[in-house]
């Protein structure tokens, strides 16, 4: 029996208990309102996979019944689930809790149908807070809809909380510079989403970048003042520059009254306690505007000064603050100097992140969340490997250290161009290393998720996106590096040099015959699909066109270096065509999940090169 994440205790028994139309779903008396969504749950996964029809009722329960009930008793994130010939009997020591026993339940229908074996488990996390990030400003704005169907995902995994970053994708009511050519969520999308979750026992935290990461505001004719460097109004857009500058010049006051507003105004929208003001990569910071009070104060007083001054003012409306820690780690002598409410969200995204950081914060005191990543910015596929090494170590990490939470994160960067469905397994990962220390190996891990989410009963999906993801030679990171270089008016040398450096690291891959190589994964993807449930074959088609993207970008690589070495390549036409073919089946996948959002920027890259390639020269 696969369940993710796995419980704490399970001991299977024989026998099997039989649903059939008398089977009713009981909520207990006492039962909080709540859990008739996790009832409602429970009836449709029954109907899906045991093709039955049962009852949801309250109160009086009969032989051959599933009751969910709430006892006090149990420890308020601890769970129990037993089946038995004459019915299964869930209890959790809160409506969560009981939640996390319906989502195991779901999972065992899932596998067995109408007839479930008997079983017993006892349960609950090792850390409470088990979060989940998705960038919903860099690229990719999912529709409500598609937003609703990843909280039912982390429902499923036990994920109990959910952060949305935003930049300018919100909109404010009194900025409408900040968003009027984007696709921004309003405030009624925010609390209906909000409300979704919440009956779902997951936390939506705002997140909002307060400090560093302004692009757009700070590029607004009316707030250009307010940024760090000068001249920020009119320039033309770049997705280097959107992650590489705009922090807010903290000798202007009036840069501290306007975040404080934007803060008012989108805090009130959600449930929570928690508000993120991410404060995360201040590049520019006292390299401008505030360059002398730098030096009289240091950068990192500066820094600290503005955050605590926005810990104060959330934590005087009740609130408790986060921020992203890699700025703090530099100037750890000066921890002691913020309130002690403050949570501190430690990121780090390699496959062998150090330890060195958290063992920092945790020298000074912080509270920290730990903050792993799912590894699919700037690529089409995930890298599914990479995010295993990542999540696991820092989730590790995590218990060693004693942070209170985990919080995977998904970012955008240059469009977040890949997949949603590509970071599911990644978000599984987080699940269960957040919640246990027992977790399956590497292989068995991707096989129990082949089959128990995407419904893939020869177990291979995992193991066929993650060849994917190593096809990539020519990267979109650099495709775009590359565009916005030269078309800042670089030289060809300085290009050169520029790319020499930054992407020495990066993992050329096999070059030979990888058409073939693509094609190979092609043809297995199709192959699993035969053994897949009928409802997620659509990935079939996201991978079609990843894969191809993949191609199409590798052979504009190729051309590339080849005119690079003087030599005139002549079929610019028909990888001018294959991007062209590529960007507009990608649009119609966008489209089917997300807003219009940064689709266009993305596709002007494309056409970009398309041009390029034609032309045949640099």
């Amino acid at each position: 029996m696969i369940l993710l994440p796995l419980p704490k205790q399970m001991t299977e028994k024989e026998g099997s208990l039989m649903l059939g139309m008398s089977t009713m779903i009981v909520m207990d008396a006492a039962c909080p309102r709540g859990a008739a969504v996790y009832a409602g749950q429970l009836k449709e996964e029954i109907l899906t996979w045991a093709g039955l029809t049962v009852e949801i009722g309250r109160g009086t329960l009969r032989k051959g019944d599933i009751l969910l009930a709430v006892d006090s008793s149990l420890g308020e994130q601890h769970y129990s689930l037993r089946i038995q010939e004459d019915g299964a009997y869930l209890k959790g020591g809160s409506l969560n809790a009981l939640g996390w026993a319906v989502q195991t339940l779901r999972q065992i229908v899932r596998q067995s149908a109408g007839l479930l074996p008997c079983v017993e488990i006892e349960d609950e996390p090792d850390i409470r807070n088990r979060g989940f990030y998705h960038d919903a400003t860099r690229g990719r704005i999912q529709t409500m809809e598609n937003m609703k169907k990843l909280v039912d995902t982390l429902c499923f995994y036990k994920i109990n909380q959910l952060q949305l970053y935003v930049e300018h994708t919100y909109l404010f009511r009194d900025l409408t510079e900040l968003w009027r050519d984007d696709t921004p969520m309003t405030a009624e999308e925010v609390m209906e989403l909000d409300d979704y979750c919440y009956e779902r026992g997951v936390e939506l935290v705002p997140s909002l970048a307060t400090f560093g990461h302004l692009y757009k505001l700070l590029k607004t004719q009316t707030y250009e003042h307010l940024c760090e460097l000068p001249d920020s109004f009119g320039v033309q857009f770049g997705f280097r520059d959107r992650m590489q500058h705009h922090t807010v010049n903290v000798s202007d006051r009036d840069a501290m009254e306007l975040i404080k507003g934007m803060i008012t105004e989108y805090m009130h929208l959600f449930r929570t306690e928690k508000f993120n003001i991410c404060a995360d990569e201040t590049f520019d910071l006292g390299k401008g505007k505030s360059a002398e009070l730098a030096k009289e104060k240091g950068t990192g007083v500066l820094y600290m000064e503005y955050i605590k001054e926005l810990f104060d003012f959330l934590i005087e409306k009740g609130k408790t603050p986060m921020f992203w820690g890699d700025i703090i780690c530099g100037h750890p002598e000066l921890y002691s100097q913020l309130p002690k409410e403050v949570i501190c969200l430690n990121w780090g995204y390699s496959d062998t992140q150090p330890e060195r950081e958290t063992e920092i914060l945790h020298s000074v005191g912080a509270t920290q969340y730990l903050c792993p990543g799912v590894r699919g910015w700037n690529t089409w596929v995930n890298m599914i490997r990479g995010g295993y090494l990542n999540i696991s170590r820092m989730c590790g990490f995590a218990r060693k250290h004693g942070a209170i939470g985990i919080l995977n994160t998904d970012w955008g960067d240059f469009g977040h161009i890949n997949h949603p469905v590509f970071s599911v397994p990644g978000i599984i990962y987080g699940a269960v290393f957040s919640w246990g220390e027992k977790a399956p190996e590497y292989e068995e891990l991707n096989r129990q998720i082949s089959v128990l989410e995407f419904g893939d009963a020869s177990g291979k999906l995992l193991s066929c996106l993650d060849k994917m993801n190593g096809r990539a030679v020519f990267s979109w990171h650099k495709a775009v590096s590359l565009k916005e270089w030269q078309e800042k008016g670089m030289s060809r040398e300085e290009i050169l040099k520029r790319a020499e450096k930054e992407y020495a690291y990066e993992n050329t891959g096999d070059k030979r015959d990888r058409k073939t190589q693509t094609r190979d994964l092609e043809n297995d993807i199709r192959v699993i699909s035969r053994s897949m449930d009928s409802r997620n074959r659509r990935i079939v088609e996201y991978a079609h066109v990843a894969l191809e993207a993949t191609r199409a970008w590798n052979e504009t690589g190729d051309f590339l270096e080849k005119l690079q070495k003087g030599e005139k390549p002549e079929n610019g036409q028909e990888i001018a065509e294959a991007l062209e073919r590529c960007v507009h089946y990608y649009q119609k996948l966008w489209r089917e999940n997300s807003k219009e959002g940064d689709i266009m920027k993305i596709t002007d890259v494309f056409c970009w090169y398309a041009d390029l390639l034609r032309k045949g020269s640099l």
